[in-house]
């Protein structure tokens, strides 16, 4: 029932359907990518951007305007208030999509390779993901975003797009939705973390959480590619160049998938150390200050001191001189 209704829901989704029916089953429809997706595409891109503007004006602009943000944390709310209810729309629907039709099993992930027939879930999930990126673009100006902030949302929202449409147009469907799930997981630690950040500067607990996690993310990504391209797809049964068939099994491609895939992670992990020295420096920096607050406030209160009883030791001096004189005398 739930498949029906998104079949009715999707325009133009269908580029090719085979149906493979056993006996007595009932048939079981197939989906593969084609020049109609790009329709399908730019449809979903409209609708990104209306959704877009519906979660900006009725959730965060009210939010807004209770914390009373700066410029430059107001823009920075917008952004992860944004990416986090994307990021936890698209982990809750991959989750599902894996649940359902994929098993624990690492071979699956070069198994039948070329894996150009799709379930419509997952063909759905890949057309949303692109749809989604590809509307970030015209989101910078429609947001009217800092000069200062668009290179650094430049970089991710290239990388997502590049890296989406290379896995859904290589057929690597499945690889590509098993390391989606849990970068999108730490991501979405990661943005709402910094949402709570905002509302009060207490709560920075969520960043360890996101930290530990974000390691571990990484260090799955390489080994899940590492294990596909070097050993999986190396030993499958019909490796070859066919567009027609859509089978990209070849050195040339395997090197250069697993290239970009460790380069953006090795990317990914500078910045993130950078990150990190960043905010240390920062918080030793902040213990400085105090320190020599605390010295200086020691100090005023022995001065103070000095200044208290200093007059009743200089009269007490003063009145034994006195009496020293008199008896002299």
């Amino acid at each position: 029932m739930y498949n029906k209704i998104l079949n009715i829901a999707c325009i133009a989704i269908n580029s090719k359907i085979l149906c493979i029916s056993d006996d007595g089953s009932d048939p079981v429809h197939f989906y593969e990518y084609g020049p109609k997706d790009m329709a399908t595409i730019f449809f979903y891109m409209l609708i990104a951007i209306i959704l877009h503007a519906v979660i900006q004006e009725y959730i965060l602009d009210k939010i807004n305007r209770r914390l009373h943000l700066s410029k430059t944390k107001h823009s920075k709310f917008n952004e992860s208030g944004q990416l986090a209810f994307f990021y936890l729309f698209s982990f809750v629907w991959g989750a599902s999509i894996l649940s359902e039709e994929f098993t624990t099993n690492p071979t699956l992930l070069w198994k039948d390779y070329p894996h150009s027939h799709m379930f419509f879930q997952a063909k759905f999930f890949y057309i949303c993901q692109i749809a989604y990126w590809l509307h970030a673009f015209p989101e910078l100006y429609f947001q009217k975003i800092r000069k200062e902030d668009i290179p650094r949302q430049l970089h991710y929202i290239c990388l997502y797009t590049a890296h989406i449409s290379g896995a859904y147009i290589l057929n690597l469907q499945r690889l590509g939705l098993i390391l989606l799930v849990p970068h999108y997981l730490v991501e979405l630690i990661f943005h709402a973390s910094r949402l709570f950040y905002f509302s009060d500067e207490n709560k920075q607990k969520g960043f360890t959480l996101w930290a530990l996690l974000f390691v571990m993310a990484r260090l799955l990504t390489l080994t899940l590619s590492v294990l596909t391209f070097g050993f999986g797809l190396t030993k499958a049964e019909n490796p070859g160049f066919s567009v027609a068939e859509g089978n990209f099994n070849i050195l040339t491609i395997r090197i250069s998938c697993l290239a970009a895939i460790c380069l953006t992670q090795a990317w990914m992990m500078w910045k993130f150390i950078n990150f990190q020295l960043k905010k240390w420096r920062e918080h030793a920096q902040n213990q400085i200050p105090k320190k020599k607050t605390n010295t200086k406030i020691k100090s005023t209160r022995k001065e103070s001191c000095r200044c208290k009883y200093s007059p009743h030791i200089y009269t007490s001096i003063k009145t034994t001189n006195i009496h020293y004189q008199s008896d002299s005398c």
